[in-house]
């Protein structure tokens, strides 16, 4: 079983206006609503990729029941918390120049943290956890290191964030991480470019702790190095961009995935590479199709 942790669900409402006036009336010619969260995407494509998971988060309000109900229709298990306030709205506006208005999310207190360690604490060995994603600034910036540390011993952990917010909890040794290129060299302070860069780069991130590292470069690609010492690259399927938006989730959902089915690291970083490609040609995220797909190009 995968846990996946989002702490600040949304409903995103994706419009396309051609010709976007400020100060007048504009009229969509395509509108969608759909699930949000880096934690909720991953569940989604696990789900689609038929492996169980559950979203754990909080939700609130008459837009947190809407943000249930969809994600029961799409097959999801949930268990979320009860919190103060409304899940946010998104608004992701697509015209000449993509506009993002972003709500602000429920308020969650003392009382609805103390409920997620509970469940936390209550993951059995053999499961994993998935931390993606940033801290809302109601929370403390600590929240990853005391969630990670009610995580009982033999899970496998996953940590999906950047900067300061991974680097202190790399000594919990979780099972994989997944910055992408620019998050690299971010966190070294260097201009990682070369595959060689990617390499050294991760392996300095595995001697802080971490056990597996995915290193996502958008369009040349990504690359793994494993805890056995393994290096592999793959290009990224040829196709045309769509939406980039939880193709990095998707990555990470395809990776656990072939894990949790018995594929070696490399079979399973291919189809996590074949995952996040999918997402990124379509709008929505990719169904086990559509990876397939992916997959099949990059094994050829």
């Amino acid at each position: 079983m995968v846990y996946t942790v989002t702490f600040s669900p949304s409903l995103d409402y994706v419009v396309k206006v051609k010709d976007f006036v400020m100060g007048k009336t504009n009229r969509t010619e395509y509108e969608r609503i759909s699930p949000g969260g880096k934690g909720i995407n991953v569940s989604t494509v696990l789900t689609n990729l038929g492996v169980e998971s559950v979203a754990l988060g909080f939700c609130g309000g008459f837009t947190g029941e809407a943000l249930k109900n969809m994600l029961r229709t799409r097959g999801l298990k949930t268990d979320f918390i009860e919190a103060d306030g409304l899940n946010r709205i998104n608004v992701k506006l697509k015209t000449d120049c993509e506009t993002e208005i972003n709500g602000q999310g429920v308020n969650i207190g003392e009382d609805a943290l103390n409920e997620l360690y509970e469940k936390i604490g209550g993951i059995k060995e053999g499961d994993f956890v998935v931390l993606a994603g940033t801290v809302p600034k109601t929370l403390p910036s600590d929240i990853y290191e005391k969630i990670l540390a009610k995580v009982p011993r033999k899970v496998g952990i996953v940590v999906d964030a950047t900067g300061s917010l991974l680097r202190k909890v790399l000594h919990f040794r979780p099972f994989l991480i997944k910055p992408n290129r620019d998050e690299l060299s971010e966190l070294f302070s260097v201009k990682v470019e070369s595959l060689g860069d990617v390499y050294e780069y991760a392996s300095r991130l595995q001697q802080e702790g971490a056990r597996n590292v995915i290193v996502s470069m958008g369009g040349d690609g990504a690359a793994i190095v494993t805890e056995e010492g393994e290096k592999y690259f793959s290009e990224a399927p040829k196709g045309k961009v769509v939406d980039t938006v939880g193709s990095g989730d998707s990555m990470v959902a395809g990776f656990l995935a072939g894990i949790i089915k018995g594929k070696d690291k490399h079979d399973a970083f291919l189809q996590g590479v074949a995952a996040g490609s999918a997402s990124a040609f379509k709008e929505g995220l990719a169904t086990e199709e559509e990876i397939n797909i992916q997959l099949s190009k990059l094994k050829k």
